[in-house]
């Protein structure tokens, strides 16, 4: 075992050992309970982030955060290794965040539905032809940006636990229009449906920013945003632009360019102008 697996496991060892201890020295002194020895009745929590002795099960979740697009199905996933078959096992997945804190209850072979949070209706399920390999991945549909957040995953019976973060995101491409101004072309961006909160840019042919106004974000009532923003172009800028929308979060970015040949710009552009300007 390597010597860092080795200090955890005597970690876990002394401290368990210092907390059995203390619930013994609480017995001695009239407050017998007898249940209270038992691992189900065990109030205290192991410093380790997963603390294992021979023959017992951890669950594992994956390392980093999982991320979901807004719409789709995600597999929020967890095992028990060594795998041991969890049919018969309660297993919860909660959000801490969350009143009710259950997102997922699985008891007497049996989903018990009464526990659950009302958003989580009908969108849970666990893989239950799995369940006696181990699996207690929990399977949630029809993502929407409220489910971002921390996920835990508790089997009760063996006082064991992983967190799996989920984020949630949604990108979209831009759309740009355009319009005249006295002073030159108006170009404005606008891109819907993104979430978390993206960046906007502009940028010219050579992917040098333009300066511009702050761009407009509105959250809309499904939790998305819409974001836009509007730039004038002038003589000096050439005939090639390009509308860039990020979110670094989820590692999102969508662009559109807007590219017009030729020395009549405003002219090959808006078709409606009385007197056309030569770049």
């Amino acid at each position: 075992m390597p010597n860092f697996c080795l200090n955890i496991y005597l970690l876990c060892i002394v401290f368990w050992a210092l907390a059995a201890l203390s619930l013994v020295d609480v017995n001695l002194k009239g407050q017998s309970d007898s249940a209270a020895l038992l691992p189900a009745k065990f109030k205290y929590k192991c410093p380790c982030f997963t603390c294992f002795f021979p023959g017992q099960s951890q669950v594992i979740g994956p390392p980093q955060p999982i991320v979901a697009t807004v719409g789709d199905d995600v597999v929020l996933l967890s095992h028990l290794e060594p795998a041991v078959d969890a049919t018969g096992m309660t297993v919860e997945w909660a959000r801490p965040d969350l009143e009710p804190r259950f997102v997922h209850v699985w008891r007497h072979s049996q989903e018990l539905v009464s526990k659950k949070h009302p958003s989580y209706k009908g969108r849970t399920s666990l893989f239950t032809d799995k369940l006696k390999d181990g699996d207690v991945s929990l399977k949630l549909s029809r993502v929407n940006p409220a489910d971002e957040g921390k996920y835990k995953c508790f089997i009760p019976s063996v006082g064991i636990e992983t967190i799996v973060e989920l984020i949630v995101g949604a990108a979209s491409s831009p759309v740009i229009n355009v319009s005249k101004s006295s002073s030159g072309v108006v170009l404005e961006c606008e891109s819907k449906g993104w979430y978390p909160e993206p960046e906007l840019f502009w940028l010219d042919a050579e992917g040098k920013l333009l300066s511009a106004g702050a761009p407009e974000t509105v959250r809309g009532l499904d939790g998305l945003y819409t974001v836009s923003s509007r730039v004038t172009v002038e003589k000096s800028h050439s005939n090639s632009f390009t509308c860039r929308v990020q979110q670094s979060k989820i590692q999102q970015t969508r662009e559109t360019q807007i590219h017009v040949p030729g020395e009549k710009f405003l002219c090959s552009i808006l078709k409606s102008f009385k007197k056309c300007h030569y770049y």
